[in-house]
C-alpha cells in the first residue's frame, strides 16, 4: 500500500477511509469505521489514540472477537498480508520442524487457557524470544493476559499505521 498523509485521510469519505485502514486492527474494520467520525486527525499519534479508544470503549465480547481475529504465531494458514510480513520478519516462516511443533503445542495450550490466540508484536523478534514470551505469558491470569493481548494489538496497529502513513 502506498503511503498516505493524515491530510488525505482527513479528506477521505468513510468508505475510502475504511478501505485504507480497515485492516490495521486484524480483520476488524469496525475500528476504522468508528474512528472516521473523529476526523480531522492532527497526527498518526492522534489517529492511533482514537482507534485505540474505539477498541477500549468496545464491550468485552467485541474486544474478544478482535483478539480471536488474529492468527496463531507460526501457523501455516491463510493470513492477512500484514500478518504474513510481520511473522516473516521474525523468522516464523522458516521454523524447523521441531520449532514448528513446539509453537503448535504452545499455541494450543495458550488458546485452551485463554480462548484466543497468543498475540505479540513480533516484527524483528526471534523465534526464541517469541517462544520465551509464550512460555511466560501462558502462566498469566486470565484478566492479566486479556489486557496484555489487547495492548499488543494496539502496538501492532501502531506499527501498521506507521507503515501506511507518512509521518
Amino acid at each position: 500500500m502506498s503511503e498516505r498523509t493524515i491530510e488525505e485521510l482527513n479528506r477521505a469519505d468513510r468508505g475510502t477511509f475504511v478501505d485504507l485502514l480497515g485492516s490495521v486492527y486484524e480483520h476488524s474494520p469496525w475500528v476504522a469505521e468508528r474512528s472516521w467520525s473523529d476526523r480531522p486527525f492532527e497526527s498518526i499519534d492522534d489517529l492511533h489514540g482514537t482507534m485505540k479508544r474505539v477498541v477500549e470503549d468496545a464491550d468485552r465480547e467485541r474486544r474478544l472477537e478482535l483478539l480471536r481475529a488474529h492468527p496463531d504465531l507460526g501457523e501455516r494458514t491463510e493470513m492477512t498480508d500484514a500478518s504474513v510480513e510481520e511473522q516473516a520478519s521474525a523468522g516464523l516462516d522458516r521454523l524447523t520442524p521441531e520449532q514448528y511443533e513446539a509453537f503448535q503445542r504452545l499455541n494450543e495450550r495458550y488458546r485452551d487457557e485463554f480462548g484466543f490466540p497468543f498475540i505479540m508484536a513480533v516484527r524483528d523478534e526471534t523465534p526464541d524470544a517469541i517462544r520465551a514470551a509464550m512460555e511466560e505469558r501462558v502462566e498469566h491470569s486470565r484478566p492479566e493476559e486479556f489486557r496484555t493481548a489487547i495492548d499488543e494489538v494496539h502496538t501492532i496497529a501502531r506499527l501498521r499505521l506507521d507503515e501506511r502513513l507518512e509521518p
